[in-house]
């Protein structure tokens, strides 16, 4: 029994924090996790950053709203759940997420959960699970999964490389070179040719 694990930003979809950066004016907010591999130090530094500018989820998912899928994702997810199981596990929130989904065609979805104030200021995150990524793929293996995993970011890793296969998609130069070992790929066809070889 096989199952696939996607990343979601930088994958499937635009970087949301990217896209908002651009949309807000605030160039800092273009970190992501390529950048900065620890995650709730990028998010805690983010919401200080949002705090500072006195903007709240509304203004994000206005940037979402207009945020497509990538040329070609909403294919390939359809193509590959054709196949086997997918399930996309991200560091991202419900909140942000869910436009996304729809325009996907409602793959399931791990993510996280933002806190959220009456005024719409985001004052916390809650994870769904301490390193979440590895964590799912060693879920899923303990119940009789056998993993391929794929990512683009250093959060993801992890569950590419506890997985039985594993490949890298649009990544940084850096990754790719810290990892020689990882198969990168830069086409969905091609990357769908060799999730299905790994099946």
């Amino acid at each position: 029994m096989n199952i696939v694990c996607l990343d979601l930003e930088g994958v499937l979809v635009p970087e949301i924090w990217i896209a908002f950066s651009e949309a807000s004016g605030i160039p800092e907010l273009k970190r992501t996790t390529r950048d900065e591999p620890d995650y709730n130090k990028l998010m805690k530094w983010r919401l200080g950053i949002l705090k500072e500018h006195g903007l709240g989820l509304k203004e994000i998912q206005e940037t979402i709203a207009k945020i497509d899928p990538l040329p070609g994702a909403k294919e390939f997810l359809d193509e590959l759940r054709k196949e086997t199981q997918v399930i996309i596990i991200s560091d991202t929130f419900t909140q942000f997420a869910t436009p996304l989904m729809e325009k996907l065609g409602w793959p399931t979805i791990f993510c996280n959960s933002l806190v959220v104030a009456d005024n719409g200021e985001i004052t916390d995150f809650k994870m769904r699970i301490e390193n979440s990524k590895l964590t799912t793929v060693k879920a899923l293996q303990s119940i009789g999964y056998e993993t391929i995993a794929a990512g683009d970011s250093y959060n993801d890793l992890g569950m590419i490389q506890a997985s039985k296969a594993g490949f890298l998609f649009r990544t940084t130069e850096k990754i790719k070179a810290d990892h020689p070992e990882l198969p990168a790929f830069e086409e969905y066809s091609d990357f769908l040719a060799a999730i299905k070889a790994a099946l």
